[in-house]
């Protein structure tokens, strides 16, 4: 299971759904520290900025950071919970969430895509929601050439941590 949140929400959910991997995807600055009892190797840190052109002073996510990422991913279980933030909880933690589930289930990208876009919901929806527990989703089946498909999308924690499965 994928989760994504924000910055505000990762140390609640890294609590509740106790993550085998974190992974922090904010500005050098903006990084927080590995949450206690958390194990240092298994918390992943990619200093980048939210931009999608080169602007001084601002780091853009590039060909390296995905690199790293999925050397990363290599040590996660993908039968193990991975948590995924950014600042918001909205763009780069949906990326890098993509770019697992295709690390893990290559061909399957499009389905991927679609169901973390519809499990998306704008700012101003998340406000005064209760949280909802977090689930798991049985069955799965297989997409063609044998990969795994995405079997669901879930919003689970005090915000929105979104979690995805994978088959």
């Amino acid at each position: 299971m994928i989760y994504i949140c924000s910055l505000a929400e990762m140390p609640a959910h890294v609590r509740s759904l106790r993550p085998s991997h974190l992974v922090s995807l904010l500005s050098a600055a903006e990084q927080p520290p590995t949450p206690d009892g958390f194990a240092p190797e298994r918390h992943h840190r990619v200093a980048i900025n939210d931009i999608s052109e080169p602007m001084d002073g601002y780091v853009l996510p590039g060909d390296e950071h995905i690199a790293r990422l999925i050397g990363f991913l290599e040590t996660w279980d993908a039968g193990a919970p991975l948590l995924v933030h950014c600042f918001a909880g909205i763009s780069r933690s949906t990326a890098a969430a993509l770019i697992a589930l295709t690390f893990r289930h290559d061909g399957r990208e499009e389905e991927a895509a679609l169901r973390l876009r519809r499990a998306a919901k704008p700012p101003h929806d998340r406000l005064g929601r209760r949280p909802a527990r977090p689930r798991r989703s049985a069955g799965g089946g297989s997409g063609g050439h044998g990969r795994g498909r995405v079997q669901s999308v879930r919003t689970a924690g005090p915000g929105r941590a979104v979690g995805v499965t994978g088959a």
